[in-house]
């Protein structure tokens, strides 16, 4: 059977929250055509088999596409998110990335979508024409690329239901992922969650809040994490403050554990146990009243990762546990943000969508898509988004940090950028308007601040090589 040809400006690969959020930039702000390609039968990537319970770190107004709200901005009157912007859950952004496609872009008639259908890759013979089949029917696409084949599944984000555990478990130990935990049949004896991040935060709070006692869950941690005070990234309250403190915090610190300390101290940071240094940051927000839920768990193991697991024992980087007889182990260990080589987002015929600001995803894509739009040269455009690595260990924060200010600096030195920024509900944050005699007197203090992080970094780095 001959395959069906197509032809478009741009092809997108994957229909993941990033390759919907720059579907739906790019065509708002052009009259480009487009078809998206997707392996699952619905928008939405890695949230069509997110385990049910899960909700987003961040409040929904912060999410989605730029053209759509997602949620109705209410404040949360009960829970422990309570007082806080509502986080949307896994059912409601599955819905909220059904509602765009088929009320915001297939109606342009500029969009075509092929659910179900994997990406072959280009034609060797013809590098404009790339090609894709249905896994349904079988068919076969060749699609000109007039334009760019844009890749949004590059970031590779994964949920423990996508990837087997990179432990060996041996048979007879019952393990399950997240998702399995609403369907429980029976109750086990115990529990233990395997995985320190955002997934294991979550399983945690899902059995506390199911009613289980804090004594029958054992969580290993192979690493404590440094949190984000969900409080502070609220719609109206980021910048400003928690900018002023973060910025006193780095010109008062002497070493990188004094800017941690002072960070704690202001309410920016916080940590599960007092007592223990975390060495990881990870953006992961919780809400202190979450936080004192996880501080109910006493059984904590911090002996590095999983090895192996047997029915009689637990085998980690530094030591071997005995299980508990009747353990259920969750596996969270599949790694949502994984760093990615970073690589030219924009690269000839082809973009890779990365993020441009850490852990904002789609934020990233909508930027990418209207720098596309609105500039023409390759070179502007990588400057203006170049990939941001996430986060991962404590001293990532400096690098994190650093990377967020010298990005806002460079973007609203343009005040066309800085006209589009500003109206982006996706930004999250409050883009302060500067004459250009404003921003050349903060120039030094900027330059101050990023001198003084580099200095921590190589100070900690200078001690840690001698320990």
């Amino acid at each position: 059977m001959n395959p069906t040809a197509l032809e478009v400006d741009y092809l997108i690969v994957g229909a993941g929250a990033m390759g919907m959020a720059f579907a739906d930039t790019l065509v708002a702000e052009t009259d480009a055509t487009v078809a998206i390609v997707d392996r699952y039968d619905q928008p939405g990537g890695h949230w069509t088999v997110a385990y049910p319970f899960v909700r987003l770190h961040q409040p929904s107004a912060f999410y989605g596409v730029n053209s759509r709200e997602l949620g109705s901005g209410a404040i949360d009157q009960d829970g422990w998110n309570a007082g806080l912007h509502e986080l949307a859950s896994a059912s409601e952004i599955l819905a909220y990335f059904d509602q765009v496609m088929r009320k915001t872009l297939l109606p342009t008639g500029r969009v075509s979508y092929f659910p179900k259908s994997f990406y072959d890759g280009p034609d060797p013979q013809r590098p404009d024409v790339q090609r894709f089949h249905s896994i349904v029917s079988g068919t076969s696409f060749e699609v000109t690329v007039k334009r760019r084949t844009v890749d949004a599944t590059y970031m590779n984000v994964t949920v423990p239901a996508m990837v087997p555990p990179a432990y060996e478990v041996a048979p007879g130990v019952r393990l399950i992922t997240p998702n399995q935990l609403p369907t429980l049949h029976d109750r086990p004896s115990h529990y233990t969650v395997v995985g320190a991040g955002k997934t294991g935060i979550d399983a945690c709070l899902w059995l506390l809040g199911h009613g289980t006692d804090p004594s029958d869950i054992t969580w290993i941690m192979p690493r404590d994490s440094w949190l984000l005070d969900r409080a502070h990234w609220q719609p109206g309250n980021l910048g400003g403050e928690p900018d002023a403190a973060r910025l006193k915090a780095v010109a008062d610190a002497h070493t990188v554990q004094d800017l941690f300390t002072r960070l704690e101290a202001s309410g920016l940071l916080l940590r599960l146990s007092p007592d223990i240094e975390p060495t990881a940051y990870r953006c992961a927000t919780v809400a202190r009243a979450e936080l004192a839920q996880l501080r109910r768990i006493d059984d904590i193991v911090r002996h590095g990762r999983v090895k192996r697991i047997d029915e009689n024992a637990v085998e980690l980087d530094q030591t071997t546990l005995p299980a508990k007889p009747g353990t259920l182990y969750i596996d969270c260990t599949a790694d949502g943000l994984e760093r990615r080589p970073a690589v030219p987002v924009f690269d000839h015929t082809r973009i890779t969508l990365q993020a441009v600001v850490p852990c904002q995803q789609v934020f990233s894509a909508a930027l990418t898509a209207h720098v596309e739009a609105a500039y023409t040269d390759e070179a502007t455009k990588n400057t203006l988004c170049a990939p941001a690595q996430h986060p991962n260990s404590a001293l990532d924060w400096i690098q994190f940090f650093t990377d967020i200010q010298e990005r806002l600096r460079r973007w609203t030195a343009d005040p066309a950028l800085l006209e589009w920024l500003s109206a982006c509900r996706l930004m999250g944050r409050r883009i302060p308007e500067l004459s250009p005699e404003q921003r050349t007197a903060l120039l030094p203090m900027f330059q101050a601040q990023k001198l003084k992080l580099e200095e921590l970094r190589q100070q900690a780095e200078a001690v840690a090589a001698v320990n």
